[in-house]
């Protein structure tokens, strides 16, 4: 069987200040650095085979993190990047709603119709998405495989997994900053395990 730990990156500057993303980056906070030491440790007894993560550093510094002294390199996929919002990139949400109230509110109430011109659509992220989902199934087989990703991405990608339609990609659960959503493969059958899990991050609040 083979496991997939799709794990959204921490809490970063631009996730404070409300910018979009996207394939643009931001420090990781000191809350998630917290988060992903928190995921470290919850994950501590979990022997993982390969670690992949997008390309973006808030994403694979979080995946460091979460490794911790495992001897494993993270392999850098281009395809589990954020999805690309083009010159929406840097700018706040209110910016962005000013700026193009009609494909904000698309993007958000109706993904199916948004359509960015500087960017890309949600079912351009979700192809790309499963391309790498698909190529580390072939490549890894069987075992644990910890995936480092993105909000949005990770949501194309579960959504795919449900058989959802991209209208309802923001249907929940959230996810939240290093979430973990598992799913299991055997036999070519595919069962989601967790999805937008944060129990660490409560048992971390316990612990203080």
């Amino acid at each position: 069987m083979l496991s997939l730990y799709l794990v959204r990156h921490g809490e970063t500057e631009w996730n404070i200040e409300k910018r979009m993303q996207g394939w643009q980056d931001s420090a990781l906070t000191e809350k998630g650095i917290e988060e992903a030491e928190a995921l470290h440790d919850y994950l501590i007894n979990t022997t993982f085979d390969a670690i992949y993560s997008s390309p973006s550093p808030r994403a694979y510094n979080t995946g460091r993190i979460v490794r911790g002294d495992r001897k494993i390199e993270i392999i850098k996929e281009e395809n589990l990047r954020e999805i690309n919002l083009g010159d929406w990139e840097g700018k706040t949400s209110l910016e962005v709603e000013t700026l193009n109230p009609k494909e904000y509110n698309h993007f958000w109430k109706a993904p199916h119709k948004y359509k960015n011109h500087s960017g890309e659509s949600f079912l351009e992220l979700q192809n790309r998405g499963i391309k790498a989902i698909n190529s580390i199934i072939e490549e890894e087989k069987q075992g644990n495989v910890l995936i480092l990703t993105h909000a949005v991405t990770l949501k194309a990608i579960m959504g795919y997994f449900e058989g959802r339609p991209l209208e309802e990609i923001w249907e929940p659960p959230y996810i939240h900053n290093t979430s973990v959503s598992l799913i299991e493969i055997e036999n070519g059958e595919s069962n989601i395990v967790l999805y937008g899990d944060i129990s660490h991050l409560a048992k971390a609040q316990e612990a203080y």
